[in-house]
């Protein structure tokens, strides 16, 4: 069962680092967040291979949104 990867703060989605097919690790970034003029990654959990990708470049997303599937 594919594991949510949520963002942690409230933000704009600067940039979408992985596409769906992509094998992570742990730590690497999945998308990057721009919330009060830094840049916040959202990053993997664990080792796996992204699923999907919920979120968009420009895109709003709050604290605890789902912004990827990780399997």
């Amino acid at each position: 069962m594919p594991e949510e990867v949520k963002a942690q703060i409230a933000g704009v989605v600067f940039q979408v680092v992985a596409r769906p097919g992509d094998k992570v690790g742990a730590g690497d970034p999945i998308v990057v967040l721009e919330s009060m003029k830094m840049e916040i990654p959202v990053e993997a959990p664990r080792n796996g291979t992204v699923a999907e990708i919920r979120a968009r470049e420009g895109q709003t997303v709050q604290e605890g949104d789902t912004v990827a599937l990780l399997e």
